[in-house]
């Protein structure tokens, strides 16, 4: 029997909103871009071809003539190619921009002729091939906004006063700023570095000098050697081809200073500092002003409104929306995420307390039963939905609660159409349903002694692999000696030592008082009266207390892996039946677990292994 959607008070619909019916929304879902124009398709084919045509396309040798010094103008261009395939799929507007300057750079470089090259035709076709899917898309976007507005009919209504209140992109605008201050940063340091040079240069001696060997140096630097005016100098080169032995070279020398006028000088380093801070500062930034245009639009004037259905998805937050005449929530229309909009600060501290007890009796409905689907809802919806666009809208978060809340989007929205994966607000749920507590206690009987649940042939499998990447990247780090990896080390070699042992030794063990979890450091007791909750979830098994932070085995298996090998994920099994006790008082064991059945943390035997591995590879190397 189908649950009625919560209702929405009739003082809350504005007088003619027209409902949104399955046949308008199916209407509005057939315009939906083809396959073909799938952002991905665009992506991945973008990658592939500029990466081919890095790798064949010809490079300017390094002369004194064009010394490889700073290339502001080659960088920006960098920086538009990286930001291209992400603005392919959040910001097509900007899309057609960057592959427009992708494809004019290519042609002013060496001219039309450069397309007979099997790598640049392949970039020009590729851009032909996005451009055209993005112009489709964004061509069905206007469709869809078309009908949408055809289904509101000619009613529009003011946005809510708290909605109108709602701002959008400020934290991507700060990160923006911040990440574009540091691309400055690095722009400033760059030119310290080169007009120090032009400095130097300009009063030292200009000699010409004979390549007379060439040998290998460390990582991807050789060591170049010159004679010039009958003395000897060295200097490193990332680029020997462009120096073979007999070949002649300028040099500039002042004093013990001496330096090739074709590698003037390396500010590789704060050129990648400016190209990330650019390309993260100019996606944050666009993605602010994105956000701040859309919600002001939102905000300008009476809006269509339409009566809808709405879910809220319990695994990611996502609000779902459905047609007014489809009660069951059967074919979601389109999705975004949301959150509340709040007309001033007392609005935000009204919610009062939960009542303790109502709390517990709450989470032990959850549990018995799995996390429960969120109630369909009754909701106004303002504002024209395409893909692409922000929204808001107003509904009761449940039947027990007679106020109205006021949501507007944070995403764009998104028609739920089919694709890769399976979407709607069932999306990711396990094949086999959650199994309640009744369920699992059916299977289960009563013993005098412990219970014990430990780490399966899966979880160890995990444990083996990070251990063996644990071995692997202390051995990588201190191979070359000290270096910046070592701080990368420090850090990551604690969370591997806690997973690894976590994943080859865990233990629940359940007893007449509560239960033993043993992790990677200790054991740790937690009494029966203050358990909250027991569940599965990322790879990890969570035990909530009461009165303390709840406990957390992880990782406890690979249930991605499990399931496509058509098995039962353990942890979720031995969360079941934990639960099932934990619920269930008659089923707990009768006895005490001796402290042999309680198990043994195997970090800090592990950890110990660890540093004696350092130790050993540091003697070898």
């Amino acid at each position: 029997m189908t649950t009625p959607p919560v209702p929405l008070p009739a003082e809350r619909i504005p007088p003619g909103t027209a409902d949104w019916r399955t046949s308008d929304a199916q209407r509005w879902l057939a315009a939906v871009p083809a396959r073909w124009a799938h952002p991905l398709w665009a992506v991945l084919a973008l990658v592939v071809s500029v990466v081919w045509e890095l790798e064949a396309g010809p490079v300017a040798a390094c002369t004194s003539a064009a010394p490889c010094g700073t290339d502001w103008p080659g960088l920006g261009v960098a920086a538009v190619l990286l930001l291209t395939p992400y603005w392919v799929w959040r910001q097509p507007r900007l899309a057609v921009v960057g592959l427009a300057v992708g494809l004019v750079t290519l042609a002013m470089e060496e001219g039309f002729s450069t397309f007979g090259r099997p790598s640049a035709l392949a970039f020009a076709l590729v851009v032909a091939f996005t451009t055209a899917g993005t112009v489709h898309r964004l061509a069905l976007a206007g469709r869809q906004r078309s009908l949408a507005v055809a289904a509101a009919g000619p009613v529009v209504q003011p946005l809510p006063a708290a909605a109108r209140t709602f701002r959008r992109g400020r934290l991507s605008l700060v990160l923006a700023a911040l990440a574009l201050a540091g691309a400055g940063f690095g722009f400033w340091q760059a030119q310290e570095v080169v007009e120090a040079y032009e400095e130097r240069a300009a009063g030292a001696t200009k000699l010409s000098g004979r390549v007379t060997a060439l040998d290998p140096g460390d990582e991807d630097v050789d060591v170049l050697t010159v004679t010039a005016d009958r003395r000897t100098h060295r200097f490193d080169t990332s680029y020997p081809e462009d120096f073979p032995v007999g070949s002649r070279v300028d040099l500039v020398v002042d004093g013990d200073w001496a330096v090739l006028v074709a590698e003037p000088y390396d500010v590789f380093g704060w050129e990648m500092l400016v190209l990330g801070g650019s390309v993260a500062g100019l996606a944050f930034l666009a993605n602010g002003v994105a956000g701040r245009v859309r919600s002001g639009r939102l905000r300008r004037g009476p809006l269509p409104v339409l009566r809808v259905l709405v879910r809220e998805d319990p695994e990611d937050s996502r609000t779902w929306v459905f047609a007014a005449d489809d009660p069951g929530g059967l074919r979601p229309v389109l999705h975004f995420h949301s959150l509340y909009a709040f007309e001033g600060e007392d609005e935000t501290t009204d919610e009062g307390e939960d009542d303790p007890t109502a709390v517990v009796d709450r989470l032990k409905e959850v549990f018995q039963g799995g996390a429960p689907t969120p109630p369909l809802r009754e909701a106004v919806l303002y504002g024209v939905p395409y893909a692409g666009a922000e929204v808001a809208f107003v509904a009761r978060d449940d039947a027990d609660d007679d106020e109205v809340a006021v949501e507007c989007s944070v995403s764009e929205v998104r028609p739920a159409v089919a694709g890769w994966r399976r979407h709607g607000p069932q999306r990711g749920r396990r094949k086999r349903p959650s199994r309640s507590a009744d369920e699992v206690a059916a299977g289960m009987t009563r013993t005098a002694g412990p219970r014990v649940w430990r780490a399966h042939g899966f979880s160890r499998a995990v444990g083996l692999f990070l251990l063996l990447v644990q071995g692997g990247g202390i051995w990588a780090s201190l191979d070359d000696g000290p270096s910046w990896t070592w701080l990368a080390l420090a850090v990551g070699v604690p969370w591997l030592v806690t997973a690894v042992a976590t994943a080859l030794t865990w233990r629940i063990t359940a007893d007449r008082d509560g239960l033993w979890v043993a992790g990677a450091w200790r054991v740790r007791r937690v009494p029966w009266d203050e358990i909250t909750s027991v569940r599965h979830a990322d790879d990890s098994i969570r035990i909530g207390r009461a009165k303390d932070s709840s406990i957390k085995v992880s990782p406890a298996g690979w249930t991605w892996l499990e399931r496509r090998l058509g098995h039962e994920p353990g942890a979720e099994r031995v969360a079941e039946e934990v639960r099932a006790l934990f619920l269930r008082p008659e089923l707990r064991p009768q006895e005490e677990a001796p402290v042999g059945r309680q198990g043994i943390p195997v970090g800090p035997p592990l950890a110990a292994l660890s540093v004696l591995w350092g130790a050993a590879v540091l003697l070898l190397l």
